[in-house]
């Protein structure tokens, strides 16, 4: 799958960044924590060079657990990062973030003006969420499609620390297919720039190898079939997706690959550690 979705406000962004980066302390970096790795963007290592760094795992209740502890630890032995694990469900955890950040810049703790966090995130992340969570307000859009967020912005979320919001930054298209397809499955690509029947085959193919069971259990079919196409074709007939033994896989891929994205079938991780982090591009 070749994925070329780089809208031009996102390469306004990246210039931007580039411009602010000396002015700010430390840089937040969001990444779906299904996929920590192919959810990063290359980009933003080059650009913040040796800036203190948190790297913030959000949906992790989507996610594998014990597969997100070991993207934790992975962070967490770099020079200057910390790494945290986030869900919607439970704020408190969010709410740490300036702490995190007062351990990351001990040198700031006496300091005139506040602390400046440049946060940053490929679209559909949660940054937006994120940053609603930390406010107490709604001051970012949110939305389930990619590049809500349009222009930079300031955000004052304490009087000790201020948020520089940039818009969800993407880069051309990756040479790793997998790394599209797994960003596709995400929901970080429009809908528009993928074909779901190819997707819904990769799907399929992934979580017959890691996650079997779970697609059994959801789709209360006991015998599911190992390969794609076959299981892909029990779904179908199971959702009404297929007549006779004509299938629909337009159709039932979508069905799929939306009710995966919701965790529907319960808590999956795309990648793991010190393997696909190394050959994502």
């Amino acid at each position: 799958m070749l994925i070329n979705w780089y809208p031009g406000h996102m390469e306004k962004a990246r210039k931007k960044v580039k411009e602010i980066m000396p002015s700010v302390d430390v840089v937040i970096e969001v990444a779906d924590a299904r996929l920590p790795a192919s959810s990063t963007n290359p980009m933003i290592e080059t650009l913040r060079a040796d800036k203190p760094y948190l790297k913030i795992l959000s949906k992790s209740d989507l996610a594998d657990p014990a597969i997100t502890e070991q993207w934790l630890a992975y962070w967490r032995e770099q020079s200057n990062t910390d790494a945290l694990a986030i869900t919607t469900q439970k704020n408190s955890i969010a709410r740490t973030i300036p702490q995190r950040i007062q351990s990351l810049l001990p040198h700031k703790t006496r300091r005139i003006g506040p602390v400046k966090a440049l946060i940053l995130g490929i679209p559909n992340v949660g940054k937006s969420t994120l940053i609603n969570t930390l406010v107490g307000k709604k001051v970012a859009g949110v939305g389930n499609e990619p590049a809500i967020t349009k222009a930079q912005q300031k955000i004052r979320v304490t009087p000790e620390f201020t948020l520089i919001d940039s818009p969800g930054m993407t880069w051309p298209g990756s040479k790793n297919e997998m790394v599209n397809y797994r960003l596709a499955a995400s929901g970080a690509i429009r809908d528009t720039a993928l074909e779901y029947d190819d997707l819904g085959f990769f799907a399929m193919d992934y979580m017959l190898q890691r996650y079997p069971s779970q697609v059994s259990d959801y789709f209360k079919i006991p015998d599911l079939e190992d390969s794609a196409h076959e299981a892909l074709s029990q779904v179908a007939k199971r959702r009404g997706c297929a007549k006779g033994n004509r299938v629909d896989f337009l159709r039932v891929g979508e069905l799929f690959v939306r009710e995966l994205r919701a965790g529907k079938m319960g808590p999956v991780s795309f990648e793991e550690p010190f393997v696909s982090y190394h050959y994502r591009n």
